[in-house]
C-alpha cells in the first residue's frame, strides 16, 4: 500500500513539473508579421559618450591644412607618444593661450588589403580617412612652439599629427528600446554602404565607429539612424564567406539532396537553392555621429551578428 502511494506521488509530481505548452494563439499584425524574439526581438541601444563622438575619426574630400602639427613633448626625444595630462609643443601660428585645438592624422591601412570587392573605387569616391587623435588646449606662446596640455587622448599623439581649431559637436539624444523588425523590407529611404571601419576593422560590434558614403550632400544629419542591412547575394560575391555555399550542406539520407546555385550545365538531384530568393536581413542599427558633404561617422549602437564593411545602410524610418 505504501508503494502505491508512493508511485501515485511521484506520477503527480511527474505531471506538474513537466513543461505546459502554451494555449494561446498566435496571431499575426497588419503586415502579417507574428512577433517573437527571434524575428522582432526588443532591444536596448547604446547611447554614444563624449569621447565616442569626439574620437570617431572622419572621412572627407577636402585635406586637412597641415601647416599647424606636433613637433614635439616634454620628453622629447626620449618620448614620441603623448597622453592624457602631458605637454607637448605645436609647430606653425595663430594659436592663443586658452584656446582648444584638435589633433588629427591622416591615415592609411598598411596592410592595402580589400575587404570588400571594389573598396578601393568606392572609399576614393568617399575621401580621405583622418583619424581623431585627441584634443589640446594652449597654456604658453612665448616660445617659437607654442606649448599646449594634452586634454583629451583617443590614441597617443604622434609628432607629426596635424593640429586644426577644436569645434564643439552636438551630443546625440537617447535612443528609447523599442523592437527591432529583423526581415523588414526596403522602406524606400537614403541608402548607403559602411565603406571602412575605424582602425580598418572589417567587423563591428557594438560601440565600435565606421564610415558611410553618404554625407550632408544627401541630408544625412548627426543623430540619424541607419539599419544594417545585408543579403544573402553579397555573401555570395564575398570571397570567403561564399566559400561556405561550396560545402556540403545536405543530410546523408536525403535523397534528392538541395544544390546552391547550380548552372543550366552542373546537374543535380533537388532543387536548386537560388540565394537571391532569400529575404535580406537586418544585423544591426547605427546612429551618425558627425557629417562631411561626402561621408558621415557612425557608431554600431545595437548588432544581432556582426557588421562588416561593405554592408548597406538604410535610413531607419523610427527614428
Amino acid at each position: 500500500m505504501k508503494k502505491t502511494g508512493l508511485l501515485l506521488l511521484l506520477m503527480m509530481t511527474a505531471t506538474f513539473a513537466a513543461p505546459q505548452q502554451s494555449t494561446t494563439a498566435v496571431t499575426p499584425d497588419a503586415d502579417g508579421i507574428v512577433h517573437t524574439a527571434v524575428n522582432v526581438p526588443f532591444v536596448r541601444f547604446q547611447t554614444p559618450t563624449a569621447a565616442d563622438i569626439y574620437c570617431a575619426g572622419f572621412i572627407t574630400k577636402d585635406r586637412i591644412p597641415d601647416a599647424n602639427y606636433v613637433n614635439g613633448g616634454l620628453q622629447t626625444p626620449t618620448a614620441t607618444k603623448f597622453e592624457i595630462g602631458e605637454l607637448v609643443y605645436l609647430a606653425g601660428s595663430g594659436y592663443q593661450a586658452g584656446q582648444l585645438y584638435s589633433v588629427v592624422r591622416e591615415i592609411r591601412d598598411v596592410n592595402e588589403y580589400e575587404i570588400y570587392p571594389g573598396q578601393r573605387k568606392v572609399l576614393a569616391a568617399a575621401g580621405r580617412p583622418y583619424g581623431e587623435i585627441g584634443r589640446v588646449r594652449v597654456v604658453d606662446t612665448r616660445s617659437h612652439s607654442a606649448i599646449a596640455q594634452v586634454e583629451l587622448s583617443c590614441d597617443p599623439i604622434n609628432p607629426g599629427d596635424v593640429v586644426v581649431p577644436f569645434v564643439e559637436r552636438p551630443p546625440v539624444a537617447f535612443h528609447v528600446p523599442g523592437h527591432f523588425d529583423r526581415f523588414a523590407p526596403a522602406n524606400g529611404k537614403l541608402t548607403g554602404r559602411i565603406v571602412l571601419g575605424k582602425d580598418f576593422d572589417s567587423e563591428l560590434g557594438t560601440g565600435m565607429k565606421l564610415y558611410m558614403n553618404m554625407g550632408s550632400n544627401q541630408g544625412v544629419k548627426v543623430g540619424d539612424y541607419f539599419r544594417v542591412v545585408r543579403s544573402y547575394e553579397s555573401t555570395l560575391k564575398d570571397p570567403v564567406e561564399s566559400l561556405s555555399f561550396e560545402a556540403q550542406t545536405s543530410e546523408d539520407t536525403q535523397v534528392r539532396p538541395p544544390t546552391f546555385e547550380a548552372d543550366r550545365f552542373q546537374k543535380t538531384k533537388g532543387p536548386n537553392i537560388h540565394v537571391r530568393d532569400l529575404p535580406r536581413r537586418a544585423v544591426g542599427e547605427v546612429v551618425v555621429l558627425n557629417v562631411t558633404p561626402t561621408s558621415s561617422s557612425a557608431m554600431v549602437v545595437f548588432a544581432l551578428e556582426d557588421v562588416h564593411a561593405g554592408d548597406t545602410v538604410e535610413l531607419d524610418d523610427q527614428q
